[in-house]
């Protein structure tokens, strides 16, 4: 746990939290006490979660008179019935035609700017040239792209005509894409020519052609020149046709809860799930998130270092519905310097920059001074999500970045492509720590009878029903795969499968996968703690500890590192116990500290835990994680070869 003391406290009264709660009070009868109080807001959104939601969809306008929920019991509840919206029409509502909507960005410097506008112009034309092709609301739209306007354009157009969107980066293979493709049938299949990163050129023609093969539902495909390669494919329509003529959007009007994007799971341990997202259900949380917590609107700017194929794209562009903003960056984080990120938030007046904590360690390894090498004035928050940001991270960010800037840590992800917890203008920040959970998500940390604790280490569960948890999965007709995924440890209960403490105060800390958890003598463990450890060191890049149940009945809990210098001596053995055991508790010390060259993720950067620990139990290298799904499989061989290594000594032994 962190120390008691904040190290970020609000000064900022006047913000949208603080303009809602009056509302609440004012319009939905909603207690007095809830304007002065996070907590009692909080309270207030879980209790009374449709009279919460329905004042969240009148308060931005999404929705009017009708009922909120019908049925109570998860899965299964349908939100607004009756309503229909499109998250097109929000997108453009009221906005400026001259104000920049998106500023698009590439690694060689080259740089655009779209006002709301040139935004709603190529919209409309992209959406026309679907018409044209005879794509129907329900028809799948597959985009095969880096972040740029285009893919967001593309998305918008697919979403204005009541088609449902899918993408993921072009760091992908064509297998690995089409692995999450294939399943939805898409008729139409947006890509690029390639994209540029690390000072090179990834020409990604040949791959486009090979996946269009792949995905024999194609009929139509567009291609983005980004490479200014020209297409040797039959029946391509280029970007510039497909956006060409002046044309105005006209959103379809939808049910609210029609489809809006599938995204996908990892697909490190099985099939990458096709998750269902709708329309309302979106927009409600991405407006709640966005405007109430992140206090996010016309004049901001928002950044955050990210692909399609994870959903804080999504995220991302989900910024335009409040008037704000995006920065589109196609590139690497840290080319040409890894200060870049640092560097395009003083060009573009960044007020929000999301990163990782990855990013965030490696700025801090290589001693960078964003403040003092960059004008950060504008910049008052900073985003993190992907794995657990550690205290030091946030006390790197007061000292070298600004001690005004607020550091916004969360936790949630694809499956409800949002946050179960986080942060809130109003809330103070202490390192290490989430500093509540998010309104109307009725979280808790459960124990393993299903009672809920506070101070202590237990299950994330949700025990009421969100507006953006999934509407199904797809292929799942009878829905068992949903069930199985989320409710078959507590039925009716939310189960995501992370550890976390909720403090007395309210905040959340976020100890690691329970799928992976570290369970030693009956007593359980949370990885990311260790981690924290391990990784503060500053010989030590990255670590993994995996605990592995033995078929004799015993437990092994050996720690993989990555160090600086790519050397792991003795010494630094000893440190690495030493630290862990006077930071953690001896029971938390590994049995066995092994090198390694790197540590495999998944291409959202998650770190392979369960892969890594099927590995050790003797599940083959190859069968454990799909290859595509891995930023580079081949490392899992290191850990069967460790298996084997360790296997052969004990049977000599």
């Amino acid at each position: 746990m962190s120390e008691r003391v904040p190290i970020w406290t609000p000064t900022d009264e006047d913000t949208t939290l603080a303009d809602f709660a009056r509302w609440c009070v004012t319009n939905r009868g909603a207690p007095a006490a809830i304007t002065g109080d996070y907590q009692a807001l909080w309270r207030w959104s879980v209790d009374e979660l449709a009279e919460f939601w329905g004042a969240v969809g009148e308060y931005f306008g999404v929705v009017g008179d009708g009922p909120v929920l019908v049925g109570d019991e998860m899965p299964g509840v349908r939100w607004f019935p009756g309503t229909t919206v499109n998250y097109v029409w929000h997108v453009f509502r009221d906005r400026p035609g001259d104000g920049v909507a998106l500023i698009d960005v590439t690694e060689s410097g080259l740089r655009r700017e779209l006002t709301w506008a040139d935004l709603a112009r190529d919209v409309a034309a992209f959406a026309g040239t679907l018409r044209g092709f005879g794509v129907q609301a329900g028809d799948r739209v597959a985009g095969y792209l880096p972040n740029t306007a285009e893919s967001v354009i593309a998305f918008l157009g697919t979403a204005s005509i009541g088609a449902v969107w899918a993408a993921c980066g072009q760091d992908y293979s064509p297998h690995a894409a089409a692995e999450r493709f294939g399943q939805l049938e898409p008729v139409v299949l947006v890509a690029a020519d390639g994209y540029r990163f690390g000072g090179r050129e990834r020409s990604r023609s040949a791959e486009v052609a090979q996946l269009r093969e792949l995905l024999p539902s194609v009929k139509h495909t567009v291609v983005v020149n980004r490479l200014a390669q020209k297409s040797t494919m039959d029946g391509v329509v280029d970007w510039a046709g497909a956006v060409a003529g002046d044309h105005h959007v006209h959103p379809a009007p939808v049910d609210f809860d029609h489809p809006l994007w599938v995204l996908f799971s990892s697909g490190t341990t099985g099939r990458p799930k096709g998750i269902v997202h709708g329309h309302g259900g979106v927009l409600l949380e991405h407006l709640k998130v966005l405007r109430l917590h992140s206090d996010l609107g016309p004049g901001d700017v928002f950044f955050w270092y990210t692909s399609p194929s994870w959903m804080v794209w999504n995220y991302l562009v989900s910024v335009l519905l409040v008037g704000a903003t995006v920065v589109c960056y196609d590139g690497s984080p840290t080319h040409p310097g890894p200060d870049l990120q640092w560097a395009l938030a003083a060009e573009h007046g960044v007020t929000f920059l999301g990163t990782s904590p990855g990013l965030l360690a490696a700025g801090a390894r290589a001693g960078l001074e964003p403040a003092r090498d960059h004008d950060l004035s504008a910049l008052r928050a900073i985003g993190s999500s992907g794995s657990l940001l550690p205290a030091d991270a946030y006390h790197w960010v007061a000292e070298h970045v600004g001690p005004h800037v607020q550091v916004v840590s969360t936790s949630g992800g694809t499956d409800v492509v949002s946050a179960f917890a986080g942060g809130a203008p109003n809330l103070p920040v202490w390192p290490g720590e989430l500093s509540g959970p998010c309104l109307g998500v009725a979280l808790e940390a459960w124990d393993a009878e299903g009672h809920a604790v506070v101070g202590e280490q237990g299950e994330l569960v949700v025990t009421k029903p969100m507006p953006s948890m999934p509407l199904r999965f797809w292929d799942d007709a009878d829905g068992s795969r949903y069930r199985e995924a989320y409710f078959s440890t507590y039925p009716g209960v939310w189960r995501h499968g992370d550890w976390i403490t909720i403090t007395e105060r309210g905040s959340v800390v976020v100890h690691g996968r329970s799928d992976a958890t570290l369970n030693r003598n009956g007593i359980r463990m949370g990885s990311a703690d260790i981690h924290q450890v391990v990784e503060g060191l500053s010989e030590v890049d990255e670590a993994l500890v995996i605990g592995a149940e033995r078929p004799d009945g015993g437990y092994w809990m050996p720690l993989f590192v990555k160090t600086a210098d790519g050397v792991l001596y003795d010494a630094l053995r000893e440190k690495i116990r030493s630290e862990i055991k006077r930071l953690l508790s001896p029971r938390h010390v590994p049995d066995d500290i092994v090198a390694v060259p790197a540590l495999p993720h998944t291409r959202t950067g998650k770190k392979l835990e369960v892969p890594v620990k099927r590995v050790l139990q003797g599940a083959p290298a190859a069968e454990v994680a799909d290859p595509g799904s891995v930023d580079d499989a081949g490392l899992l061989a290191v850990f069967e070869h460790y298996r084997r290594t360790r296997t052969e000594k004990e049977q000599n032994a």
